[in-house]
């Protein structure tokens, strides 16, 4: 893998200095994240689109796809690499044309989310026919649809997304939107939406700062806390200080940090079980909580002498796990809700899935930006 990074940081393009903390700095050979940002998003641009690793097309695009596309185009503008960016939207433009098939129906969230990578397409190229498609994802998350359920019912009743499930993946996917429709439009009315989604899911935050999956799967599943924590940071990131919720979000997500720094293992990484110290080292959950806790530490929102440390070891590991191909190992396959801890531990271990793709992007992007 060293030899494929180091001739990987030869292909970048140039891109300005930015100011870090001095635990973000001198990494180990291998370990750069320019280099192994470029090359996981190089790796991600040439791909066809997933279908979730079956061998079949896929019928839409899914939402990991989606979080790995965002995290690409994230990279690319944190490294100002415009090659990268004009390989991004040339695997997007057919959807607008001949591919419109693949754009998924706005029917629920793990579809909807797909709105997130045409605004994100529009923020960085300023052409309104991107967020002409993005922004109305957004928009329908809190638009009822003619027919509804009695539980989408009363979610929205709430003032929340009638598309919410509360099982705590949602606390990214459904937030992430409703921060890039505030970032393209600068209306606050999606900030409001996200945080107060985001406290609707903190009654799922147990004593040690960590989240069951559900209130019907009480179990610490390390993806769906990774979901929680990148999805509070990505809000934690544009959330006003007068915002009346922030100091609750901001207090849920330092209790969920020093949960995640008490459940880190010797080798700096997180299991499928966060506190089953027994069950295997998984790397989705770890690249999620390893971009929160770097963003954490830049920001100020963490000590550095106390999470620094935490977040630059986790890295270093997590990169490990990268093969040569630019996938990463011991990703838990996708996974629904259940009331069954075995359902858990059991869940198989895949290779190059894109749930633990994107996070190495969210990761790489953090340490390379302000």
């Amino acid at each position: 893998m060293k030899s494929v990074i180091t001739a990987a940081v030869a292909i970048l393009l140039p891109f300005g200095a930015v100011k870090s903390q001095k635990i973000f700095k001198d990494w180990p050979l291998g370990t750069d994240p320019a280099a192994i940002g470029s090359y996981v998003a190089n790796h991600y641009a040439a791909s066809q689109f997933d279908n979730f690793g079956a061998s079949t097309p896929t019928e839409s695009i899914t939402y990991p796809e989606v979080c790995t596309w965002y995290g690409a185009l994230r990279f690319a503008k944190a490294t100002r690499n415009k090659t990268l960016l004009e390989k991004l939207v040339g695997r997007f433009d057919p959807l607008l044309a001949q591919s419109q098939s693949l754009v998924p129906k706005p029917d629920n969230v793990e579809h909807s989310v797909f709105g997130v990578v045409p605004i994100e397409l529009y923020l960085q190229t300023n052409q309104n026919r991107y967020l002409a498609l993005g922004q109305p994802f957004a928009d329908q998350q809190w638009e009822q649809p003619e027919t509804i359920r009695p539980e989408q019912q009363k979610y929205s009743n709430q003032g929340l997304s009638w598309q919410s499930r509360m099982w705590i993946d949602d606390t990214y996917l459904i937030t992430l939107l409703q921060v890039q429709a505030f970032r393209a439009t600068a209306n606050k009315k999606y900030m409001e939406n996200a945080a107060r989604e985001m406290v609707a899911y903190l009654g799922l935050q147990q004593s040690n700062g960590l989240f069951y999956h559900a209130q019907d799967a009480p179990f610490l599943w390390g993806r769906g806390n990774g979901w929680v924590a990148a999805g509070m940071t990505e809000l934690l990131l544009e959330l006003s200080i007068d915002n009346p919720n922030r100091p609750r979000i901001l207090d849920a997500y330092k209790k969920m940090m020093a949960g995640l720094k008490a459940t880190q293992d010797k080798n700096f990484m997180w299991h499928q079980l966060l506190d089953e110290p027994d069950a295997w080292t998984e790397t989705s959950a770890s690249g999620m909580f390893t971009y929160a806790l770097i963003v954490g530490v830049k920001k100020g929102w963490l000590d550095e002498k106390e999470y620094g440390p935490a977040a630059r070891n986790a890295w270093i590991s997590l990169v490990k796990y990268i093969n040569e191909a630019g996938d990463i190992k011991e990703v838990s396959e996708v996974t629904n809700k259940k009331n069954d801890k075995q359902y858990y531990l059991n869940r198989n271990r895949v290779v190059g899935d894109l749930n633990g793709q994107a996070p190495i992007l969210w990761c790489a992007t953090a340490l390379l930006s302000n």
